[in-house]
């Protein structure tokens, strides 16, 4: 592990000492839960609620690719993917949305770890190539924490389930590559995604050689104080049409296609290169390529992939 992931591990953790304590004396009732992971099960995948009553996450800024997604309402939630290492608490964990069954098929087969869906969507999770655990599938490895009311409260103790870290980057799993920065790009010290009802500002930090998140136009920290940051930043213009699911208020799901082709920026390094991405089919991993056809690399680290509606 580097200096700067044993410094960010070491900082989650006191911070998260208080979900702990409340997940041994007030859990979820019994150990693990007796499932056995598929082989190749290597991704874990966390649903994860971003509205302000449910910030700052716990153990976001462990994770290997961090979406960011538009759901009802023009709200976002956020899916964390583990491969790498994986914190000792992650939440809060909200539902999962039909949007995430196709992005994580290029994942081979992942464990998604979320709070539950709608019945209709229920048949749909059950037929994905996905290891699907909701805190009925594994009661002792969730628990309602202290510190914030229902339901943004949950948490996921990934040790208490079968699943255990590759130590391979999820990102690397799927194709992306990480190496020096491609020729070309423009200067850009911001960059801001706008959802109907959300917004995600990324800045330049010269010093910290990251792009500090702001979200909903405050500072995006960590359950122990810290900036959320991300290395490389891909804002990824794709289709969003309402599917065929709704909420109990009557506002109609979004379904963001991660299958096709379009045209993405990807900010690293204090610049903003246009590329293309694509992908073939749901099985498929997503390619970003640079104008002149080369694969795309990005800066060693955290990437977040922002969905951008065109």
């Amino acid at each position: 592990m580097s200096a700067t992931r044993a410094k960010r591990s070491a900082a989650a953790t006191l911070a998260t000492l208080t979900l702990l304590l409340a997940a041994a004396c007030g859990g979820g009732g019994g150990g693990p839960a007796d499932r056995t992971s598929p082989p190749g099960d290597r991704v874990l995948a966390v649903k994860i609620d971003n509205v302000g009553a449910a910030r700052p996450p716990t153990g976001l800024e462990e994770a290997d690719l961090v979406y960011l997604e538009q759901v009802e309402a023009g709200l976002s939630r956020i899916l964390a993917v583990y491969s790498s290492e994986v914190p000792p608490v992650v939440g809060p964990v909200r539902s999962a949305r039909e949007t995430d069954l196709e992005l994580l098929r290029q994942f081979n087969r992942p464990t998604l770890a979320y709070s539950g869906a709608q019945g209709a969507l229920t048949p749909l999770i059950e037929a994905a190539p996905i290891d699907a655990l909701t805190p009925s599938d594994a009661p002792g490895a969730y628990f309602r924490g202290g510190d914030r009311p229902a339901p943004h409260n949950l948490y996921l103790r990934p040790g208490d389930i079968p699943y255990r870290a590759s130590g391979t980057n999820a990102a690397e799993g799927i194709g992306l590559s990480f190496g020096p920065a491609p020729a070309g790009g423009s200067p850009v010290g911001e960059r801001t995604v706008r959802y109907p009802a959300a917004s995600f500002t990324f800045t330049w930090s010269a010093g910290q050689k990251r792009w500090l998140v702001t979200m909903d136009g405050s500072p995006a920290r960590t359950a122990a104080g810290g900036r959320l940051a991300a290395a490389s930043v891909i804002l990824q213009e794709v289709t969003v049409r309402p599917s065929d699911f709704g909420d109990r208020s009557g506002n109609r799901t979004p379904f963001t296609q991660t299958v096709g082709s379009g045209s993405a920026t990807v900010l690293r390094d204090g610049k903003a290169y246009e590329a293309r991405w694509s992908r073939d089919d749901a099985a498929s991993p997503t390619a970003f390529t640079a104008p002149d056809g080369k694969r795309m690399a990005f800066a060693s680290g955290q990437t977040w992939i922002a969905y951008v509606a065109r």
